[in-house]
């Protein structure tokens, strides 16, 4: 179980770099931005420029079976230079799986003698244009001359940005760190979407030509159809949950599904129902709205929304079936994760009524494992996906899985950190490269389960299924929480506010938040305070909490972490008879696992920055002791921190017997500040 270094106040710390990217300039190193706002996942428009021999031609001439690259260029700008044999190279690699690459001058000042020599010294086969107008800039909202477009054959837009991150304005690396466009074209060929959709891809700016609207802006009203617009809508932000064997009631995947449904379909989505997400927008110090820094964020953007509008005022037209986009694909069979290294099911099913209120449901399964494994992917199953709102799964070493009392207490306080979690339409995690969770040998997961009867009564025997890496990663991905157990809820409150706050400790980089409450919870907030005492920030901000939504908010950029500041969760509960969820409007509500008590969890997802996967346990020092158990907040003892740390086994652990970056630690757990850690020091 991940080690639970933010719940016990045990140092500083500051998180920097929140706040979203701003819609990257031409200066701007190669970094992820928002995809949304960058056209990613729209039509393409038909646009042309001037071939060599002078001839007026479509980028669409030199288009793959496939894909095509778009590739933006000009003689004159150093960086498109440098990035010159890198093009050529993976025009040349993917030439036979379907790929070719438009090359497109936009300079608009390149002699035509020059155009033709930079072809002949980089080697380039495929289409070469002059847009000396503007018009393919202008249908691609281009912004640099070293940006590269992907579209595949339904001519949507699946990537854009950095062919890679090996130059900027001010640096040059020997090699490639990560090749983005590369990356892309394979993820696209294998029919999956780009895990990277956009990347600010630094050059020299280029100048707009023409007014003529790029792929992210808001359309055209009169020409909107199901087949160029609604039907990306909809796949780019429904079909993941509405389709044949998706977790959705329907399917939203035809012209005739949508149609039916589109009156349904404007109502929820204006409101903000659907899509499910609760992030409120991000806004800078002068009030304009800034782009998401979610890599999962599910919201429609208020340009879809007006399309949906619009084309439902306009009597829902089809449109030409040629310009639908093509069929995205999904995991077949039940693994999105790929075949497991191992699955650990529950040992029999759980039945479940049809009808009315279940408390929630706790099994504790060994993994058998005879070995730590470090693993990069897991998956949650349920054989009957209808009834289960939410799993979280939490890992047991062996000492605590054969405690009842642990066993008790993790269930019911849910504050320790989860290991996997489980919600509809985010069912599977998967780390990227470097990134993985230990699971100890002999260790044991302990589910708590929250079913909701539909009616029918039926049973559930759900398995958790997982990728092993090939050995420690990088980085160790841990979960922690900001808790606060001792809530007090008065009767009929619909605004109440409980607050709680953790001190962040070293270098640490943050991935992911998820707020836990119940049905009384009404928002929630994370906000960051300086180490100077200065204002807070906003981290993440949901003023409209859903208990049928546990969501994950995944950063696009992980949150650097250094010493100096607090972080601070707030939660504000509807207990009044307004809210139609309450079970009992009259109850004064204090912590509890079931759905009719209440939690106040801000859970945070991170990696230590310095810290050595192969010794991950010694984080465990992180825990502060219980008073009455002798032991850590996860059952670490005393016993067990002699084993780690007394070199010199005289029975207790001094100052230079821990390494220094957890000195800050080892101070916080020496309760007589002797500079010695005894067992005293543990003692009820």
């Amino acid at each position: 179980m991940a080690a639970v270094w933010l719940a016990g106040a045990l140092g500083a710390g500051c998180l920097l770099g929140l706040a979203p990217r701003d819609e990257p300039g031409p200066l701007a190193p190669p970094a992820p931005v928002d995809a949304r706002s960058m056209g990613v996942g729209r039509f393409v428009n038909d646009a042309a420029g001037v071939d060599l021999d002078g001839a007026q031609r479509s980028w669409r001439a030199g288009r793959g079976e496939r894909l095509t690259v778009v590739a933006l260029t000009s003689v004159t700008c150093p960086l498109c230079r440098k990035f010159g044999p890198s093009l050529a190279r993976i025009e040349s690699a993917f030439a036979d799986r379907g790929v070719k690459v438009v090359v497109v001058n936009v300079s608009g000042l390149d002699a035509v003698d020059i155009m033709r020599k930079q072809v002949a010294d980089l080697g380039f086969k495929g289409l070469y244009l002059n847009d000396g107008d503007g018009l393919i800039a202008s249908a691609l909202g281009a912004r640099t001359t070293t940006e590269v477009f992907v579209i595949d054959a339904g001519n949507t837009l699946v990537y854009r940005g950095a062919v890679s991150d090996q130059y900027g304005v001010d640096f040059t690396l020997d090699a490639p760190r990560h090749r983005f466009l590369e990356s892309a074209l394979e993820s696209a060929l294998a029919g999956k979407v780009p895990d990277l959709q956009a990347i600010a891809s630094p050059g020299c700016a280029i100048e707009p030509k023409r007014a003529a609207a790029p792929p992210g802006s808001a359309p055209d009203a009169t020409t909107i159809t199901y087949a160029r617009d609604i039907s990306r809508i909809m796949q780019n932000n429904c079909v993941e949950c509405h389709r044949a064997g998706g977790p959705g009631p329907f399917a939203l995947d035809s012209f005739e599904a949508v149609s039916a449904r589109a009156t349904m379909i404007r109502a929820v989505t204006q409101e903000g129902t659907m899509p499910p997400w609760f992030a409120a927008p991000m806004h800078g110090a002068d009030g304009a709205a800034k782009p998401s820094p979610w890599s999962n964020d599910r919201s429609l953007t208020s340009r879809e929304k007006q399309a949906i509008a619009a084309w439902i005022e306009a009597g829902k037209p089809e449109g030409d079936r040629a310009d639908l986009p093509l069929p995205k694909a999904h995991a077949s069979g039940e693994w999105s994760i790929g075949t497991p290294d191992a699955i650990v099911q529950l040992p029999k099913p759980i039945a479940i009524k049809a009808d009315g209120f279940m408390a929630y449901q706790t099994v504790v399964v060994p993994t058998n494992l005879t070995e730590d494994r470090w693993v990069r992917a897991v998956q949650i199953v349920p054989t009957d996906p209808s009834v289960v709102h939410h799993v979280l799964v939490f890992a047991l070493d062996e000492d605590d899985a054969k405690n009842p009392r642990v066993r008790r207490r993790l269930a019911a306080e849910e504050a320790g950190g989860y290991w996997a979690a489980y919600v509809p339409g985010n069912d599977h995690v998967i780390h990227g490269p470097g990134f993985a969770r230990r699971l100890p040998a002999r260790s044991s997961l302990l589910f708590q389960i929250h079913y909701t009867p539909n009616g029918t009564a039926t049973s559930d025997q759900m398995k958790l299924g997982m990728v092993f890496a090939d050995g420690p990663p990088r980085h160790v991905v841990r979960t922690a929480s900001i808790a606060d157990r001792s809530i007090r809820i008065p009767p009929g409150a619909p605004n109440h506010r409980e607050s709680a706050q953790v001190r962040i400790p070293a270098n640490a980089k943050v991935l992911a938040f998820m707020p836990h409450m119940h049905v009384r919870g009404k928002a929630y907030r994370y906000e960051l305070e300086s180490a100077d005492g200065g204002g807070r920030q906003m981290l993440l901000d949901i003023p409209a909490y859903d208990f049928n939504w546990q969501l994950r908010y995944e950063l696009r950029e992980p949150l650097e972490a250094s010493t100096g500041s607090t972080l601070h969760g707030t939660a504000w509960y509807d207990n009044s008879a307004g809210n139609p969820a309450n079970p009992d409007p009259t109850r004064t509500v204090r912590w509890g696992p079931q759905t009719v008590d209440e939690m106040m969890l801000g859970y945070i997802e991170y990696y230590l920055v310095n810290e050595d996967p192969l010794h991950p346990e010694e984080l465990e020092l992180g825990s502060a002791p219980s008073r009455g158990s002798g032991q850590g907040a996860r059952g670490i003892t005393f016993d067990r921190l002699l084993l780690r740390f007394d070199a010199n086994k005289d029975g207790t652990i001094s100052e230079d017997e821990v390494p220094e970056n957890l000195l800050p630690q080892f101070r916080r757990l020496d309760r007589t500040s002797n500079g010695v850690l005894e067992r005293d020091d543990f003692a009820p």
